[in-house]
């Protein structure tokens, strides 16, 4: 018995079938391999051309590590080397060459790369992260790839339902959580698009009116619905069409207004997966594998093994779940505090600006100097740090360690100002606490961090 097109579409769309070990076609899967793989190899080429491994990971003194990972660059030649590896990985995933190998390489070196600098933190960057790990249990090089040739036993037109709806889940969680964070005080004012819009009066058509209120809010409370409603929207096939060819022009509209590297045009190909599984091979007229259903069935793990599929399965959604609302058990506005802000989709959702001065105090001499952070840290660190209590707790250490080093024992006093969307700058931290021993709660408030108490005033 062969696996017919109109069996696919029973399964996938005319029973509802809700099974997520059923048999589905693996076409949309494969051309996300091929997309994911060639979008990966352009941002690595892009390293290589602004010479941002240099920028990033050679040329600092000091960086800004994730905890509790605190990883530290390798010299620059095995940095380079690194990204080379990373380029070549991308190639090996897009062709389905070595593909469980190059996945598991591509996750373990990137994820090294992200770690070792906050100051470069992006969401896109955290989404490559999390789906470059779903990869790796994915086989998505059973049809059109090396593999598929060499290992003739893996070859198959199919995959179990499972795999496409966790990398959907993964694509449908940014937008999601996108507007779920935007239903805030400041956004459904207008800001900080009004802000940023005024630098983008040249845009096509709709520029000139970026001076205006009902401009600025339009553009607001349309960003909060489609990011609301298009998960639903793609799920259903009456919507899916034109649900995609809204999100598609968002995207292509944030190619212009914002500098966000491959994050649109990662998300345009991440967000063909919610068409129906066998639409590739439509589109192109390829025909199936030799594979039957009955041979496929056989692949698919008993009711046990499922059930230990299904325990990571619920535990990673659960956490994807959880850490978008970790802030609202956290006192204080995750905008200024930042506590909670970090993989939670809040993108494009604050605009800061401030200024920190480090004091120093000998405790055998009682001396106090001021110590400017460009000693230890470059200017584009320094921009990503000044209104970050978390990294200006964390280059307070450093300074601490720095000095312990040289036999002086010191206490450090910060002196931070901060502005959040365009409000007068207020203290963001207590200058009466030495932050050299202060304890920072990873999970929880910290108390040095001040209240924002300033209003958001009308600016227009």
């Amino acid at each position: 018995m062969q696996l017919q097109s109109g069996d696919i579409s029973e399964i996938w769309g005319k029973k509802k079938l809700v099974n997520l070990f059923a048999p589905i076609e693996n076409s949309t899967i494969v051309l996300f391999r091929l997309m994911f793989g060639g979008i990966m190899f352009w941002e690595v080429t892009r390293y290589f051309g602004h010479d941002w491994i240099n920028r990033y990971w050679v040329e600092p003194r000091f960086n800004f590590s994730y905890a509790p990972f605190h990883f530290q660059p390798l010299s620059a030649d095995a940095m380079h080397a690194i990204w080379y590896i990373l380029g070549t990985l991308a190639i090996f995933i897009a062709i389905g060459f070595l593909y469980r190998i190059s996945t598991i390489l591509f996750f373990l070196l990137f994820s090294y790369t992200y770690l070792l600098e906050q100051a470069r933190y992006l969401n896109h960057f955290y989404l490559v992260v999390l789906v470059a790990l779903i990869m790796i249990f994915i086989p998505a090089n059973r049809a059109f790839s090396v593999d598929a040739r060499l290992f003739k036993n893996i070859k198959s037109n199919y995959n179990q339902a499972w795999n496409l709806w966790l990398i959907r889940f993964a694509i449908g969680v940014p937008y999601f959580f996108g507007g779920i964070a935007k239903i805030n005080a400041d956004w459904l004012r207008g800001y900080p698009l009004h802000n940023w819009l005024l630098g983008d009066l040249d845009f096509p058509i709709i520029g000139k009116y970026f001076t205006e209120d009902w401009m600025i809010l339009i553009m607001s409370y349309s960003g909060l619905l489609l990011d609301l409603l298009i998960v639903p929207a793609l799920l259903f096939k009456k919507s899916r069409t034109i649900g995609f060819i809204m999100i598609c022009l968002f995207h292509l509209m944030n190619t212009q207004l914002f500098e966000i590297g491959i994050f649109p045009w990662f998300m345009i190909a991440a967000t063909s997966l919610f068409f129906a599984p066998d639409w590739p091979r439509k589109l192109l007229s390829i025909g199936r594998s030799s594979k039957s259903l009955k041979e496929f069935k056989a692949e698919i793990p008993d009711f046990k093994v499922q059930k230990w599929i299904l325990i990571p399965i619920a535990f990673f959604v659960a956490s994807q779940v959880f850490l978008p609302f970790r802030h609202l058990l956290i006192p204080g506005l995750v905008h200024w505090t930042e506590e909670g802000h970090k993989y939670a989709w809040h993108m494009k959702l604050r605009s800061k600006s401030g200024s920190t001065l480090f004091l120093v105090r000998n405790k055998q001499t009682g001396e106090v100097l001021e110590i400017n952070p460009d000693r230890y840290i470059e200017d584009w660190q320094e921009d990503a740090m000044d209104g970050n209590p978390g990294m200006i707790w964390q280059l307070a250490k450093h300074i601490k360690s720095e000095h312990t080093k040289m036999g002086i024992d010191v206490e450090v006093y910060v002196e931070a100002r901060a502005s959040l969307n365009g409000r007068k700058h207020q203290n963001l931290i207590d200058p009466n606490v030495d932050l050299a021993t202060a304890k920072r709660s990873y999970f929880g408030h910290s108390e040095w961090i001040l209240p924002l108490t300033i209003p958001l005033e009308d600016q227009r």
